[in-house]
Parts: structure tokens; sequence; C-alpha cells
């Protein structure tokens, strides 16, 4: 059986197998050209509830089986993954409008999560614990049980198997519902990974579907954490609905991260930085730079290095052509950026660069001259888009990062890294990089933002065993203790 290539996946989800689901189908599009791709399985909420059913009765014999046995099931998911990446690059490509370099990104990162969950079966799962009375007393962490895990369209192979891979690798069963607009890439990869890993059945379902689908997996009383990546605003609706139902949720939310350029820095490798942080996969990253806040030594010749740069990018489509930047997911998104870009210049923003489109193809845009109000500086606008905003202090530049609702990345750039390290610690954020822009990500980190961008670090490293996983308390001893009735 070749990897992507048969039909078993087309029009079906996978529960137990490739089965045809009760949702229906829907087109896989490619958004560079409107091409369809394909047809995907969409997962209505009676779908949802026959794989939570299936999920809870394979899970126990699944943690039952030796952690050797799971790691071992997670380097051969590896091996395969890795085997087809070229296929699983393309699709990446075609479906999420990846330029080459990013879709070899997210492959990277998502065989690196792979391989750090075969490293979570043998780690120690517990603790002894002092007691006042003549007994063994100890921790340990067991798995939930039911995991559902939510994924976006923006990074869907990395943001779906780092939950994925270590709940599998911890004894748990995973319902994963991936964006339907990549679908493939963010769903098929996975299921056909470890199906040809041997995973037995019942152990992952993926189930392409809308926002009923979404919340019958939240509220299905067989599902125990719910791991949901995407917008603030669905986030804090899952988190309500979690909520009511009394469910462990993990969420990694929106941003609208900080680049800060002090007056000391080489202007032309800043610019260099801010352009990728703000234009890489069109800006649709929940760490991209969104706020580009430059003291005004330095203002003037970086927004002109900035402009410069997006004026030059190559924008097209990334399948038959060497692009800086792909298409815009669909056209809602594209909409909702446009909009935002053409408010700021009526409330008085310079446009330096761009600000047009063609078709989903959107250039990179240099906003200058923005205030704290700016439309597309004020919010997360998830596209090309650098609003750049000037600063005379570091007293004020620390008051102004600090004042967003967001707190995911921040980059700080200067010679002076104690100088930029002292001011990361005025500023709220789950990541923080010296000299670098926003936007990394590796499978050995901890990772999540604070405020409005989620519930803390979820993933990575320790993280995961916290985040995928029970604490009980047992106590043993010899004789039943004595009581007075």
């Amino acid at each position: 059986m070749t990897f992507l290539k048969d039909e078993a996946w087309q029009g079906r989800v996978y529960s137990g197998g490739w089965v045809t689901p009760e949702g229906g189908d829907a087109a896989v599009i490619e958004p560079a050209t409107g091409a369809e791709l394909g047809r995907t399985g969409i997962a209505s909420p009676a779908d949802v509830a026959r794989a939570t059913r299936l999920a809870a009765a394979a899970q126990p014999a699944w943690a039952a089986v030796p952690h050797t046995e799971r790691a071992a099931l997670l380097r051969r998911a590896a091996a395969i993954w890795e085997a087809n990446a070229p296929e699983i690059e393309q699709w990446v490509i075609r479906e999420s409008g990846k330029i080459v370099p990013a879709a070899q990104f997210e492959t990277h990162v998502s065989l690196g999560e792979i391989y750090e969950a075969t490293t979570l079966p043998s780690r120690p799962y517990g603790d002894l614990l002092p007691s006042e009375q003549p007994r063994l007393s100890f921790a340990e962490r067991v798995p939930a049980g039911v995991v559902g895990v939510i994924s976006p369209f923006n990074f869907p192979q990395i943001l779906g198997i780092r939950s994925v891979a270590p709940a599998l690798a911890l004894g748990n069963a995973v319902v994963l519902k991936p964006d339907p607009r990549t679908a493939v890439c963010g769903g098929v990869v996975l299921a056909r990974v470890f199906e040809e890993a041997g995973l037995p059945d019942g152990l992952l379902h993926v189930l392409p579907g809308g926002v009923d689908a979404g919340e019958t997996l939240i509220t299905d009383p067989l599902v125990r954490i719910i791991s949901f990546t995407g917008s603030t605003a669905a986030g804090r609706r899952v988190g309500e609905l979690a909520a009511r139902h009394l469910k462990r949720v993990h969420l990694e939310l929106g941003g609208n991260s900080a680049l800060i350029v002090l007056d000391d820095v080489d202007v032309a490798r800043a610019a260099s930085a801010g352009a990728w942080g703000s234009f890489l996969h069109q800006g649709q990253i929940c760490m991209t730079t969104g706020r580009h806040l430059v003291h005004e030594a330095v203002y003037d010749d970086y927004v002109a290095a900035m402009a410069d740069k997006a004026s030059h990018l190559p924008v097209g489509d990334p399948a038959t052509g060497q692009v800086a930047l792909g298409p815009i997911i669909d056209e809602r998104q594209r909409d909702k950026v446009h909009a935002l870009v053409t408010a700021s210049t009526d409330a008085g923003a310079r446009l330096a660069a761009g600000g047009t489109y063609e078709g989903l193809f959107y250039q990179p845009t240099v906003l200058a001259d923005v205030t704290q109000e700016t439309p597309a500086y004020a919010n997360e606008v998830f596209g090309p888009v650098a609003p750049v905003l000037r600063f005379s202090t570091v007293d004020e530049v620390a008051a102004i990062a600090a004042s967003s609702e967001y707190g995911l990345s921040l980059g700080i750039l200067t010679r002076d890294v104690m100088r930029g390290l002292d001011l990361a610690r005025r500023i709220p954020s789950g990541i923080v990089h010296i000299n670098d822009q926003t936007v990394d990500d590796e499978p050995t980190v901890p990772f999540g933002g604070v405020l409005d961008s989620g519930t803390g670090t979820r993933f990575g490293g320790t993280a995961n065993l916290e985040a995928f996983t029970e604490t009980r308390w047992v106590t043993m001893q010899g004789d039943i203790t004595p009581y007075p009735f």
C-alpha cells in the first residue's frame, strides 16, 4: 500500500479503520489554485460519539501494554514519517499554502515531536511520599483515558502531533478533530502513519468536522482531557464548555507578539528578523510578530528596510515556483486581513508597502506611524502585516509591550543581551527570544502563553507528562488499620 496515493482515505474518516461517516464528505481545496485535491470525510456528532465509545473500549488494554512496546511503536511511527517526508511535504505545500522551507520545517518539527514522545513511556511516573502512618505512600501518574485534540489549519501537523504522540505514548486513546481545510496533511497523514506503525484499532480516531463535531467531543463524558489550539475567541468557548462538563482543558490560543528593536541594533539584521517574523507563512502563525516596537533613533531606517524587503518578496503558488509567501488559507481570512489594513490606513497609519492582493495572494504589508489604537496593531491580524510603532525610552516600551491582552512570544533585539533580559522580565510572555524574532518551536521546550494567549505551558518535555496523565495517591500497609469504632 502506498502512503497517501491509495484511495482508502478518500471521502472517509479514520475510526476503527477507514469508514464512511454520517456527516458526508467535502472537497480538499488547494488555496493557491482553487483546485480540488481529493475529498475528505466530515464527521457528524454521531460519528464523534461512536469514536469515543471505541476509544474508551480500546484504551485500558493499551495502558496495560509494557512501556517498551509503546515506545517501540512510536519509533516505528517516526521512521514511517521520515521515510514519507517528501510526499507529506507536498501535501503541506498544496493544502495549506506553505512555501517549501516552511513545509520542511513543519515535517521536521513533527518528526521531532514523535521522537520526543518515545521517551515518555520510560520516564519515572511517580514519587515516594512521606507518611505519618507506618505504610508505603506514593503518587503515581496514570493515563487519563480518552484525550480529545482539536487542531487548526495553520500548522496542522505540528499542532496535532504534539498532543497525539505524547497522549498515545502515555497510554491514552485519542480522538483528533483537525480543521477540515487541512484534513489531509493535518489528519490523514497522522492516521496513515500510526496505521502503518501497527497501532491497535480504536486508539486513534481522525475526524475532520465542524463546530457541532467539536462541541460533541468536548461534552462527551468518555473524553477526559481536551487539547485545543486555535483563536482566543474560540478558546474561550471551548474553556467555558469544558468547565461546565468538568473537563481538563489545555488552551493554546492567539497572540499579538511584540518584537522590540532597541537603539543599538544593526538595522539590516533587525529588519531581516522582523520580516521573517511577520511574513513567514503569510503571517498565519500564533507566534507571528504582530507588533514592531522600534526605538526612535532607528525607526525611519527600520521602516525603510522593512518596506524594501516587503516590496521585493515574491508571492505566488509555492507548488510551482520559488516564492517567499504563498496564499492566505481562504477568502474569509483574506478579507479579515484586508479590512484591518484598510481600517488602519483610514485611521492615519501610513502604508509603507503592500496593502493589496490578487486572489488569495496578499502582498507583504508594512504599516508605519501606527498608534496603540491602530486596528492592525491592536488586534491579531493573522496575515502578512507588520505594524511599526515608535518609542523613546525603555520604560515606555516596557509599558507598551506589557499593555497587550496577549502573552505568547516576545522578541528583543539589542547588542546588550543583559539589557534585553532585564526588559523581558518586565513583560508577561510565555516565550522570550533575545536577538531573535518571535516565531520558533522545538519538541523539547516548554511551549505555551499567558493572559489571553492560553493557559500556560502545556507542551514539551515534562509538561506532556502533566498534560496527559492523572496523578493519584496510593498507600500500602501489611495489615488493616485498627479504628475505635
